[in-house]
């Protein structure tokens, strides 16, 4: 595949009912696109995979969904993908995961221990609405770095789980309470997450927009 960035879209195992992946995803090739850069979008299937080499990057917009194997394949089927998944990594491409991703490819450690963190079972978000989401100490990192605050229609995700290395980006303040919510895996390689992204109102949001154009830019290598 003759791409810069692969947009997955998460179906099958990796969709679920509460989040309209493919709206989303569309948003983000829309803004990789407006930047000059080839994005493409694919939905998650055990082949997607194959083939693709030289990824600048990979965004992930998935979540987690059915997993009986009559469904879309047992673990053993979706192996493959995975290893192809660690392989572009490993050659050099960056990683952005998006919102629910956090609780996606649960069927690899890999992909927890990349992406430095999770949501799991005592993680929650108060209902969806305007938010809030500050840069922590915002010359400390390229993707902050003379950003403002983010306001945006999105879900606060409280009480994720974050490793010790991860540099913390961005919080949500809740309940008197500053929860990480954007934060950079602690490498070697260029992975971020941005619990940011519920669905399109998002995107309409000029400071979340520019949040993930930075972010963007940061995993792509540019910044």
């Amino acid at each position: 595949m003759a791409a810069e960035v692969l947009v997955l879209s998460g179906r099958g195992r990796y969709a679920d009912p509460w989040h309209d992946h493919a709206a989303t995803s569309a948003e983000v090739v829309a803004v990789l696109r407006a930047q000059g850069v080839d994005a493409r979008l694919r939905s998650t299937f055990p082949d997607v995979l194959d083939g693709v080499t030289g990824l600048r990057a990979v965004v992930v917009n998935a979540g987690s969904g059915r997993v009986d194997p009559g469904f879309d394949g047992d673990d053993d089927a979706w192996r493959g993908f995975h290893d192809r998944l660690a392989d572009l990594v490993a050659a050099g491409a960056g990683v952005l995961a998006l919102h629910q991703s956090a609780n996606t490819f649960t069927d690899d450690a890999r992909w927890r221990a990349m992406l430095g963190g999770r949501w799991h079972e005592g993680s929650w978000h108060p209902p969806l609405g305007e938010a809030t989401f500050t840069p922590v100490r915002p010359d400390a990192h390229p993707v902050t770095s003379g950003l403002d605050d983010v306001v945006a229609t999105d879900e606060q995700y409280c009480d994720l789980e974050v490793d010790a290395g991860c540099q913390v980006l961005v919080t949500t303040r809740h309940d008197g309470v500053d929860r990480p919510v954007v934060w950079a895996a602690p490498g070697p390689h260029r992975v971020l997450y941005d619990a940011l992204g519920h669905d399109v109102r998002s995107y309409e949001s000029p400071s979340r927009l520019a949040l993930l154009r930075r972010e963007l830019a940061w995993v792509l290598g540019e910044g």
